[in-house]
């Protein structure tokens, strides 16, 4: 690998925190929590968005001034106090930063850009920062802000201080507007104001996902990166910023592109690379292209693989037939993951994304009237191309240019999806068009303006279509094992074997030993440990059983997105009964997806807490959009599902929690602190959600965005000696010991390192992972390396960790299963205890369900 993976000039941070700042935690409680962090054992904080923001905003991704760091946080000077005190502990910061896309906030005045290309149209020098088409509406931006059509809300528009406002919205009027009779005025503006549901199918701005409050940027165009990027290249100049996680790649023009202009500025303004990786998410077998100048990902790819080896793949069975059996949806609504992908596809590339994909059938129409040999393809030929091929990719998009031939990958990737998208057309000769359309999303049909912004739109098309179908859509409708459904995730094929997690550490080390590894983050549906729990209900799908048994559920429900009454159990037998009359004193489900859903929330949440609850589950079904949606609800319905969720799971007197008992409580200490460990030694740099540390059990935003609680006493303790006296405090004497030995011993879980597997030998050897992390020269020569702070004359690391531990004890335990270590004596950081040679894992395990050793 190049050097570029490493960022010469700056060291790979040893591990991050993630800080989700807001205005009830801003850059001062961040200062605050310094301390604590960095005897924790961490080398970085990582912050999310720094720049101006929405008013109020909890997360900073709604940008509306790339020149000015956000007030609400404490502004510049908070900021550059942040990172004085940061580095005085010897922490450096990591800023996430949003090249994508801006707010298009209320008022609108906010995001100056905008506002000045509101108010002057094509001619504004801000015009080329945003994707506008202004062949659409006669010229004019569509803004879809008005509650209702706009013949029910002109009584709301009024002018005023020289502009037009709309409740809490602002617009600038046109020089020499401003005295006309409304219904001119209107008509005399750069902008149309429209009703906000014409947004899917008439917009003419290119935004982030389906979410119109939020403008893409064309970060692309010389001058707007270097207007956007100026005030955070100027704080990595000054040392303020000590590294980069770029948010959303795949929505940009060219990612490569921008890539490599990021990591030249910064070079230039810093003196050398900075530590930088991209928010990509990887398809299952996607690698990350090679030549990107990044450390590798934000670590969604990790996640799944450490997820997956706590999953037991004969319980996930039982599991997937007790939900088809007590659920019954039709096999594209849930009943099969790949069917149910493609229906939501379909669905949101048709609704959802219709104005996206009739701007790429205008481009496909110039492209085709300018060549005589496409001339004959019909718009609704291409139309039908368009969608057809873009449902059919495996993964976010490709990566093509007409500049270069696409890669072997994006070539072959869309040809299969050619050859399969013909079936849709009932005329051989009309089918056709597929190959036109995949020719020109592939950069070969020519290389001008028409063919360059059809290869781009095509693929950030793609990459929208696969965020809002699978991750906000098919996620929420398959749903046999919650924890499966996370990003970056398959919850086809959740299960992970040992020998492929170790393939893929291996592969890590290989090519990407500086990317990022995550378990938690702000955009996790649940959090790490609630997902330990869930993973556990596969060692026991008879006590999940069990709960299903004392849940009322109602007849089933018309399905909104089939518009007809389906007695979907006549489909599928049922093989859990459902009580069909609600028991006195309680509340039927409404329908047994949602009694599921709701269920297995709670018992991955492990409390009744209806606060919690009941928000994140009506924010499911709503995504789910089978009874009820974000744009079209059903307010009978939601109210029926919250009265079910407080009678229900809220409920701590309710008979399903004495069914569940504490059958999870085990193995899910086991998986939490095993997914830990595992991460925080593997390959890659870690990252730490705030108060992971700890058991934190969250559920889908805003549940995650609750600011920290720093609790730097209990680790003061536990430095000094306390035994730590339940699965937290056991969590955080873990965190602290692996992260405060990949300080020390960086050379061991760096770049140079080395990731070896360790064999364990025994009738339960599928139960444990173990391997080696060395400072990669080899047994014999790493005695020369010392132990780097007193960690051993040998050096060297081994992480094992129990997985499956409840079919592990049904099967009778350890049995003389040992693990064989490599020669010398070894300590374990946890419990002191000292081992050689071939430890029996009944020893090695019987204070924790995870051992971290290293030479003694």
């Amino acid at each position: 690998m190049t050097s570029d993976r490493t960022a010469p000039g700056s060291t790979a941070p040893t591990a991050t925190y993630r800080l989700q700042l807001q205005p009830a935690f801003p850059f001062e409680a961040a200062g605050a929590a310094v301390p604590y962090l960095a005897a924790l054992g961490v080398s970085h904080l990582h912050l999310s968005p720094v720049l101006e923001a929405c008013p109020g905003s909890t997360h900073g991704y709604d940008v509306v001034d790339h020149s000015a760091v956000r007030a609400e946080l404490g502004g510049e000077e908070g900021l550059r106090a942040l990172a004085r005190t940061a580095h005085a502990h010897g922490l450096g910061l990591i800023v996430d930063i949003v090249p994508n896309h801006m707010a298009v906030p209320a008022p609108e005045r906010l995001n100056r850009p905008l506002w000045e290309v509101l108010k002057d149209g094509p001619a504004s020098p801000y015009a080329r920062w945003f994707d506008i088409d202004w062949g659409r509406h006669c010229g004019k931006v569509l803004l879809p802000v008005l509650g209702g059509p706009l013949g029910e809300e002109l009584a709301a528009l009024r002018v005023a201080d020289g502009a037009l406002r709309y409740h809490d919205h602002e617009f600038p009027l046109r020089a020499g507007t401003e005295g006309l009779p409304l219904p001119e005025l209107l008509d005399r503006q750069w902008y149309r104001l429209g009703w906000w549901r014409l947004a899917r199918t008439e917009l003419n701005y290119r935004r982030f996902f389906t979410i119109s409050e939020l403008i893409a940027v064309r970060v692309e165009d010389p001058e707007v990166f270097a207007a956007t990027h100026g005030k955070l290249l100027e704080l990595v100049r000054d040392g303020v910023i000590d590294g980069l996680r770029v948010d959303h790649p795949d929505g940009l023009a060219d990612p490569e592109g921008y890539l490599r202009r990021l990591d030249r500025e910064v070079r230039a303004a810093a003196g050398g690379g900075r530590w930088t990786v991209v928010e990509k998410i990887l398809g299952r077998g996607e690698r990350l292209p090679a030549h990107w100048p990044v450390a590798g990902t934000t670590g969604y790819d990790a996640l799944h693989h450490i997820d997956g080896l706590f999953v037991d793949p004969a319980g996930l069975a039982e599991l997937t037939a007790q939900y088809r059996g007590f659920a019954a949806p039709p096999e594209d609504l849930g009943g099969d993951w790949p069917a149910t992908v493609r229906r939501a596809a379909r669905h949101v590339v048709t609704h959802e994304l219709a104005a996206e994909v009739e701007r790429l059938v205008r481009t496909a129409v110039r492209i085709c009237a300018a060549e005589p040999r496409l001339r004959d393809h019909a718009p609704w030929a291409l139309r039908t191309a368009i969608r057809e091929l873009l449902v059919r990719l495996p993964v976010y998009r490709p990566y093509v240019s007409p500049d270069t031939p696409p890669t072997r990958t994006d070539a072959e990737m869309l040809i299969l999806a050619a050859g399969d998208a013909r079936a849709a057309f009932a005329v051989r000769e009309e089918a056709w068009v597929v190959f036109t359309v995949r020719d020109a999303a592939l950069g070969r049909l020519g290389d001008g303006p028409h063919h360059r912004d059809f290869c781009a739109r095509f693929a950030q098309t793609a990459a929208a279509l696969r965020a809002k179908s699978v991750e906000d859509t098919a996620f929420y409708r398959f749903a046999p094992l919650l924890s499966a459904a996370e990003v970056g995730g398959d919850p086809g094929q959740p299960a992970v074997s040992p020998d492929r997690f170790h393939a893929f550490a291996a592969r890590l080390q290989a090519d990407w030993p500086s990317t990022g590894t995550v378990l938690s983050t702000h955009d996790t549906k649940r959090s790490a440990d609630v997902r330990a729990r869930l993973a556990a209900l596969t060692e026991c799908p008879d006590r999940w059983g069990h709960l299903l048994e004392t849940v009322e559920v109602r007849e089933a429900l018309e399905v909104r997105e089939v518009r007809e009454v389906r007695e979907v159990r006549e489909r599928v037998q049922v093989t859990v009964e459902v009580r069909e009359t609600a028991a006195p004193g309680s509340a039927a489900a409404p329908d047994a997806h949602l009694a599921w859903t709701a269920w297995q929330t709670a018992a991955g949440l492990g409390s009744p807490d209806g606060e919690r609850l009941v928000p994140a589950v009506l924010k499911g079904v709503r995504e789910a959009g089978l009874r009820t949606t974000w744009t079209e609800q059903d307010p009978a319905y939601e109210d029926e599902a919250a009265a079910f969720l407080k009678a229900g799971p809220c409920d701590p007197d309710h008979p399903a929690w004495a069914a569940l008992g504490g059958a999870l409580d085990a193995p899910a200490r086991a998986n939490a602190l095993g997914a830990a460990l595992l991460q925080l030694t593997m390959p890659g740099v870690p990252d730490l959600y705030m108060g992971t540390e700890h058991s934190y059990a969250a559920l889908v935003d805003p549940d995650n965005r609750r600011p920290p609680e720093p609790r730097p006493e209990l680790l003061a303790h536990l430095d000094a000696g306390r035994e730590p006296d339940g699965t937290s405090a056991e969590k955080l004497l873990l965190t602290a010991a692996a992260l405060r030995l990949r300080r020390r011993n960086p050379q061991w879980f760096g770049p140079s390192g080395a990731y070896t597997p360790l064999a364990v030998e025994g009738p339960a050897a599928a139960h444990c992972v173990a391997f080696l992390r060395t400072d990669g020269r080899g047994e014999g020569d790493s005695a020369e390396a010392g132990g780097g702070g007193g960690d051993g004359a040998d050096g060297g690391a081994v992480t094992a960790v129990t997985r499956l531990s409840r079919r592990l004890a049904e099967a009778g335990g350890w049995r003389g299963t040992a693990l064989a270590l490599p020669p010398g004596r070894w300590r374990d950081l946890l419990t002191g205890r000292t081992v050689e040679g071939a430890g029996p894992l009944s020893d090695l395990f019987d204070r924790f369900p995870v051992a971290l050793l290293i030479r003694s």
